[in-house]
């Protein structure tokens, strides 16, 4: 009976660590596989977007606060938002594996959109606190945000970005 309770101790000290220390930092790494699991890998693309992501975020907030315009309530909306945006590319990760297994199609095409409307506005956030942006790298950005938006040029709630002449 002690050799099955040796043996349980042994299983249950691998599986959550010898210490609050050591199963903390394994739950952590766990989760973090999920979830880049479920984002469609550790990848350039992903790396890129997240970036983006912080960066506008924290832009954000130094503009807010130059401008005396801190807001808590779109500090939140901003962070729900973000979380939204890597829930819509997770779900397009899992409907690549599900309808084309190994081509990244939905994916791809999520983290382009989502990574050009982040550099814009990371863009628009520099300008309002004062700092300039290269048109070579505006223009880039503009580029990505298009790639996402389809061919017909429009969003997904329809609205047309393209200039009628």
């Amino acid at each position: 009976m002690s050799q099955i309770k040796m043996f349980g101790s042994t299983v249950w000290t691998a599986m959550v660590g010898a210490s609050e220390k050591e199963a903390a930092a394994g739950g952590v790494t766990a989760l973090t596989g999920l979830i880049v699991t479920f984002l469609g890998g550790w990848d350039k693309p992903l790396q890129v977007l997240l970036i983006a992501m912080l960066l506008d975020y924290v832009s954000g907030v130094i503009a807010a606060l130059k401008n005396k315009k801190m807001d808590s309530d779109v500090m939140f909306w901003g962070g729900i938002r973000k979380v939204t945006v890597l829930m819509v590319v997770g779900l397009s990760a899992q409907m690549d594996d599900w309808l084309q297994p190994g081509a990244p199609l939905f994916r791809t095409a999520a983290i382009y959109f989502y990574a050009g409307r982040e550099g814009l506005s990371l863009a628009e956030n520099l300008g309002a606190i004062g700092i300039p942006l290269p048109f070579k790298l505006k223009s880039f950005l503009k580029q990505l945000n298009e790639k996402g938006d389809g061919q017909d040029g429009t969003t997904d709630a329809g609205t047309d970005t393209k200039k009628v002449s």
